[in-house]
């Protein structure tokens, strides 16, 4: 199970300093939820934020766009040192063109289906991905309650991926706590994005064991 602090709960005065504290606390991933303030009713940062972490930071960057037009910004996000570029099938981008997009920049690309979206709406491009990303809350704002009607969502992308031989990795992303994971590990994720059960702790590193250890062996 990887586990991805989303720095949208940390402290923006001190992301570089938090971002290496998860790192050392033994994150797996570093998730950066970039908002353009229209896709979603929020707006965070761009490019060159990630540009300066990224000489800092060793694990794998997690670029999740909440953009209207994904495609405009891949680039960008690759030159800042993206590993992966998630983007949402409800975006304006074409879906195909933007996968191969960000695969042709060196990055691997991603799909994120908001609670509206059906899972079989990533079904035609599960191949071409390394990561399907199951929304549990409404994107846009951090510290919502996860969604328990979603879980059905992840088992059916984990039962896809299995099917088709796929090492897809199934994230989830919202309202994830030592609670939830369980429920979201038992469905099939393989990655965990958390923000407030993570950044909101005073032990970073007992928040990441205790997270995993809760959905260890679940799947």
């Amino acid at each position: 199970m990887k586990i991805a602090p989303s720095v949208l709960s940390c402290d923006f005065s001190r992301m570089g300093e938090e971002a290496l504290a998860m790192q050392s606390a033994g994150a797996d991933l570093l998730h950066l939820d970039i908002m353009d303030g229209r896709f979603v009713p929020n707006l965070t940062f761009g490019p060159p934020v990630a540009a300066k972490l990224r000489p800092r930071v060793a694990i794998p960057f997690d670029v999740h766009l909440m953009v209207t037009h994904p495609a405009n910004y891949v680039e960008a996000f690759a030159a800042a040192g993206a590993d992966l570029i998630t983007f949402h099938m409800e975006a304006e981008s074409p879906v195909g063109e933007t996968i191969r997009a960000i695969r042709g920049l060196g990055v691997i690309p991603g799909l994120v289906i908001k609670p509206e979206t059906p899972a079989e709406a990533l079904f035609p491009f599960m191949e071409e991905i390394g990561m399907a990303l199951v929304m549990t809350v409404e994107p846009g704002f951090g510290g919502q309650a996860f969604m328990e009607d979603m879980l059905p969502k992840i088992e059916k992308l984990r039962d896809f991926a299995l099917r088709r031989g796929l090492d897809t990795d199934i994230q989830v992303d919202g309202g994830i706590s030592e609670k939830t994971a369980p429920l979201a590990a038992s469905a099939g994720a393989s990655v965990l994005v958390a923000g407030a059960a993570l950044f909101g702790q005073a032990d970073y590193k007992a928040a990441i064991e205790g997270l995993r250890r809760a959905a260890t062996g679940m799947w």
